[in-house]
């Protein structure tokens, strides 16, 4: 929203009119996502918000300029009666009540979740996430089920821009009440509401393969390279996901790297992985860029917020020096959870990390041995695949996800 709104004050500086066209299509939201796969968790989730934010302006019917005026913490009490929005506006609905809702849900949940999970709550659906934090047991969970998540969104977007609730962006988007939210709680008044613009984004199309559009993966270079793997696996004895995983392969059919250095940026690619690995699938995907005339989105790049090379410096450095991983995981404030996403993440793009020591403290070797044999048998990484297959009553989720941290380490690095 930051570069669209540079460009918007741009128009018109020369006396004449300004007109300020976007261009929306959810599936390049969804490619923006992929990009930031293998990011810290955290990263990933200050950048999802940033998405978000261009979503909600996209989608909704509100005053085009007092979204973006919003955005940036400033008020603009009237519309600006030139946008489309404005001039086409969507029918007006009493929306007081569902405002209420909104804003008490958010008070019952302490102001620590952000509005995805607010509306999910309100939408009574027991995803994981609410399931979690207990809030499926919540006075408020399926208040408001006749609506789906999209509404509560839109409703909780509008209170926003009323100044009922502020957003902290880099606090991974958490909803907290103002003294006028307090206020309005204690003595609701009328407030009209206007409901999102409803793009239809499931039955878009997909990009056709080796067309120049950037908004899924190229299916036709996914069935070339998923080919080429398993050739090499073959001829290397290895299960084709150690050589790349499947989002790495999704990653070069979108990125179409042409050179290792571009491939050493690539989901789950380091590079040493990449100089292992990588001569094979830079060449065939040179070869079918050309042969197809395409052009590659290089330019598509979603800011970071916030640097966090500084942690994933302190992670490798401890584990070096066999510091405990609970240790490592309270020193970052992180959940063992999260300590073991970053983990993956780094190990994904090609670090190697001895972990031996802290695997040997929790679990016996014949344990170990038996998941790592299976993911030497495997034909995929899946977590869910091996608790299926190793049993859950056994096996838990995180010494599964443990061991196959070791065995990308030592077999793909």
């Amino acid at each position: 929203l930051e570069g669209y709104y540079q460009e918007t004050g741009r128009a018109g500086r020369d006396g004449g009119e300004g007109k300020c066209i976007a261009f929306y299509r959810y599936k390049d939201i969804q490619k923006l996502e992929k990009f930031m796969q293998g990011k810290p968790v955290a990263e990933q989730e200050i950048g999802k918000q940033l998405l978000l934010e261009t979503v909600a302006y996209a989608e909704s019917a509100v005053c085009r300029p007092k979204l973006l005026l919003n955005y940036f913490g400033e008020f603009m009490e009237e519309g600006c009666d030139n946008c489309d929005n404005c001039l086409h506006p969507k029918e007006r609905f009493e929306g007081k009540e569902d405002v209420l809702l909104g804003l008490k849900s958010i008070l019952a949940v302490q102001e620590k979740f952000k509005s995805e999970h607010i509306a999910t709550i309100l939408s009574g659906i027991a995803n994981s996430a609410v399931k979690t934090y207990n809030h499926h047991h919540s006075e408020y969970f399926g208040a408001g089920k006749d609506k789906d998540v999209k509404y509560w969104n839109a409703v909780l977007r509008q209170a926003l821009i009323a100044r009922f609730i502020t957003k902290d962006i880099e606090n991974y988007g958490l909803l907290m009440l103002t003294e006028a939210g307090h206020a309005f709680i204690k003595k609701p008044y009328s407030m009209m509401l206007t409901q999102d613009h409803d793009f239809d984004i499931a039955s878009e199309e997909g990009v056709a393969a080796g067309g120049s559009g950037t908004g899924a993966v190229d299916e036709e270079l996914m069935y070339i390279l998923k080919d080429l793997r398993k050739k090499l696996a073959r001829e290397l004895n290895l299960p084709p996901f150690v050589i790349f995983q499947d989002p790495s392969l999704e990653d070069m059919a979108i990125q179409y790297p042409v050179k290792i250095e571009e491939l050493q940026n690539i989901v789950g690619v380091g590079t040493g992985k990449a100089k292992k690995y990588g001569k094979g699938f830079v060449e065939v995907i040179h070869e079918y860029v050309e042969e197809k005339d395409i052009i590659r989105p290089q330019d598509m790049v979603v800011k970071s917020v916030v640097n966090k090379s500084g942690v994933k410096v302190y992670i490798i450095q401890n584990i070096d020096r066999k510091l405990s991983l609970d240790d490592i995981a309270n020193a970052k404030s992180l959940s063992l959870m999260d300590l073991i996403e970053e983990v993956e993440a780094i190990v994904g793009s090609g670090t190697k990390l001895n972990i031996d020591y802290y695997l040997n403290e929790i679990m016996d070797d014949e344990k170990l041995d038996e998941i790592f044999e299976y993911f030497r048998e495997a034909e995929t990484e899946s977590i869910d695949d091996a608790l299926a297959e190793l049993g859950e009553e056994y096996f838990t989720e995180e010494e599964i996800r443990l061991v196959r941290i070791k065995f990308f380490s030592e077999l793909a690095n």
